[in-house]
């Protein structure tokens, strides 16, 4: 698979959870007996997934790694999983995912040798290795479709894994529905004035964190349309010259973040109460002294932060 970077993005620097390098391998997917297979390579390495918590090595302060297993060394792991499914290779090593989801928590540490524990991977994400934190991410969504899909959403009729874990088939052959993993499209923006940007906050978010505005994409609409209809509901702020800056992968559980930025034609605010607790605009000065005002901005792997970061390297 081709490397994407330097060449072909308007921005050079990756998001996290996102151009892991992960060659997806579609073909292996096809072969009914993709499993077997890897094992007889012997080169396969798998991460594992209980309840939507990633495994991970706490051991170093504040340097977590991911725990990947080779495939021969859990080979018992898999004949009581939940779901195997196949990410894909790099170097020569093909990547799964085993979900342990059906294990209750008191028996994890009989199945599992005592090299790492489940949390959440929001938790650590940004201190993990790039590749291994996207690799997590990905592991993570993939599964947590599964999680949702146990049942035919046609029929109700019990669902069967195929494709590697890339596909799911209705069981009732007078059905037969197909499904497919899923992302759901969200919009995230950061609209400026020039010299101030509008940040806002939920309410269910820790007391004084502002980040950019966002929302999920809704039938029918454009990416553009979609951004100026949320700022204006969030805010009643009317935007002109939108403009794409980078996507990421956001797998809490199943979106894509579109990244956009935006210059605001109006800037009196007007706050929609059911859809956010506070909206305000802040100058450079006070978004690069934002502690100092009792204020945090939003997490360091998210492209919210990333957006006002760059916005900010812009402003000398």
């Amino acid at each position: 698979m081709p490397e994407l970077y330097p060449l072909h993005l308007l921005n050079k620097k990756p998001n996290f959870y996102g151009f892991s390098g992960l060659d997806r391998s579609a073909h292996i997917r096809q072969d009914e007996g993709w499993l077997k297979i890897l094992e007889k390579q012997g080169n396969a390495k798998v991460v594992f997934s209980w309840r939507s918590q990633s495994m991970v090595n706490l051991d170093k302060p504040g340097e977590p790694y991911a725990t990947i297993l080779a495939l021969n060394v859990v080979s018992e792991i898999v004949n009581k999983a939940d779901n195997v499914v196949f990410l894909g290779e790099k170097s020569g090593i093909a990547y799964l995912g085993i979900d342990l989801s059906s294990i209750e928590e008191d028996r994890l540490d009989e199945l599992i040798p005592s090299v790492g524990v489940f949390t959440d991977l929001r938790q650590v994400g940004p201190l993990l290795e790039r590749f291994e934190g996207s690799l997590l991410a990905y592991n993570r969504a993939l599964l947590f479709w599964h999680q949702k899909n146990k049942f035919c959403g046609s029929c109700g009729a019990v669902t069967r894994v195929t494709k590697a874990g890339h596909q799911i088939n209705c069981s009732n052959t007078s059905c037969g529905q197909l499904f497919f993993p899923r992302t759901d499209p969200a919009v995230i923006m950061l609209v400026h004035d020039g010299e101030r940007a509008l940040l806002g906050r939920q309410q269910m978010w820790k007391p004084g964190m502002y980040s950019t505005l966002a929302g999920f994409l809704e039938p029918g609409e454009t990416l553009e349309e979609a951004v100026a209809r949320e700022v204006w509901e969030e805010a009643n702020i009317d935007i002109a010259d939108v403009r794409y800056h980078s996507s990421q992968p956001w797998p809490f559980p199943g979106s894509i973040m579109l990244g956009f930025y935006a210059e605001a034609k109006s800037t009196f605010i007007r706050r929609n109460d059911n859809e956010v607790e506070d909206v305000q605009w802040f100058d450079v000065n006070q978004l690069r002294n934002f502690a100092s005002y009792g204020k945090s901005l939003p997490r360091l792997d998210s492209i919210a932060r990333r957006l006002i970061e760059d916005w900010l390297e812009t402003k000398v």
